[in-house]
């Protein structure tokens, strides 16, 4: 009985490692392919505009709806107090990190369930399945899509520098959704009109920083920062979105001017 004969398939990766620091750099492979290029991606903060109520999220709801029709939209939701407290009940009940974020996602889920609703006659679409297959034809609809900001962890998260709490939470996860989209921007909706060199809600001499980079936000190391570190160390290794812009979504108009390309709260770059 003769041996087969082994079946070659060459590609520049046959022969090479995939264990290396970086596979690629001798593979002459192009760079990835923006997906979505003309899409713009918010998140809508929980603690800072859900938890306020009507007041917060009524205008808002109608600014979006106002930008939908411009731009093609994917909206996150953060988590919130209510994520907040629930890590406090994790957390007394000695619960691994992994349960964490599957209990914050849910408490995401649920406003992105209420955006959904409020954005229903907008063409406002809640969509929770995991992947972004069904986006462009939701897009191409007339629809915008809203997502819970958590990443799909399902009960396993990496444990990091917050130790028990996770480190990519919806900031991350939103984030995280417009790189692998080609995203072209890249808007955090928050309370604040971006970035301070203090807490502005304790500090009223605390000052705006308009344009920063990743790196030097990394270096600074603010005590408590108004996005999750964690983008910033994703941004430093990004392809598509190298920046991130902060605004104030309680103050009418600033999402309009942002999605439109102008430099109003907070611009961090990579």
């Amino acid at each position: 009985m003769t041996t087969p004969k082994r079946h070659e398939i060459e590609t520049p990766l046959s022969r090479a490692t995939l264990n290396a620091a970086r596979p690629l750099d001798v593979s002459g492979y192009p760079p990835t392919r923006r997906l979505l290029p003309e899409l713009c991606v918010m998140k809508i903060g929980g603690q800072s505009i859900m938890d306020r109520g009507g007041e917060a999220v009524l205008p808002l709801v109608a600014e979006i709806a106002a930008c939908a029709k411009l731009y093609p939209l994917l909206i996150g939701a953060g988590g919130g107090t209510r994520a907040r407290h629930i890590y406090h009940l994790a957390l007394d009940l000695e619960l691994p990190v992994g349960v964490l974020a599957a209990l914050g996602a849910a408490t995401a889920e649920q406003n992105a369930r209420m955006l959904a609703l409020l954005l229903a006659e907008h063409g406002g679409v809640y969509d929770e399945t995991p992947n972004f297959f069904n986006l462009p034809a939701l897009l191409r609809s007339g629809c915008f899509p809203i997502k819970p900001g958590m990443p799909p962890f399902s009960y396993w998260a990496v444990p990091g520098a917050s130790g028990r709490i996770p480190d990519y939470r919806t900031d991350a996860g939103v984030y995280l959704m417009a790189e692998a989209l080609g995203a072209r921007r890249m808007i955090y909706v928050k309370d604040e009109a971006g970035l301070y060199d203090d807490d502005p809600k304790k500090n009223p001499r605390a000052k705006l920083i308009p344009r920063i980079s990743a790196r030097e936000l990394l270096d600074a190391r603010f005590a408590d920062l108004v996005i999750e570190p964690v983008v910033l160390q994703n941004m430093l290794v990004a392809e598509h979105v190298r920046e991130v812009q902060i605004i104030n979504g309680l103050e009418r108009g600033l999402l309009a001017r942002a999605l439109a390309g102008e430099h109003v709260g907070t611009i961090i770059s990579a």
